[in-house]
C-alpha cells in the first residue's frame, strides 16, 4: 500500500511539472505572437531611403526582355 501511494504522489508531481511547463509554453508562445502581430513589416522605409532599381518602372521592356533578367538573375 506505501509503494502505491509513493507511485502515485510521484505520477502527480511530474503532471504539475508537465502542466506548468506546458502552461508556461503556452503563455510565452502567446506573448511572442502578441509582440510580432504589432510589427508592420510592409510600411515604407523612413529617412534617407534610396530607390536600388528602376526595372520595374520601364514600361518599354519586352516580354522577352522580362523573361531573359528573370533568367540571368537566376531567380
Amino acid at each position: 500500500m506505501i509503494s502505491f501511494i509513493k507511485i502515485a504522489w510521484q505520477t502527480f508531481k511530474v503532471f504539475i511539472l508537465f502542466t506548468g511547463c506546458t502552461i508556461l509554453f503556452y503563455y510565452g508562445i502567446m506573448w511572442v505572437s502578441e509582440e510580432y502581430q504589432n510589427y508592420h513589416r510592409y510600411d515604407g522605409p523612413e529617412g534617407a531611403a534610396l530607390k536600388v532599381s528602376n526595372a520595374a518602372n520601364e514600361d518599354n521592356s519586352s516580354l522577352l526582355d522580362r523573361l531573359m533578367l528573370f533568367y540571368l538573375n537566376g531567380e
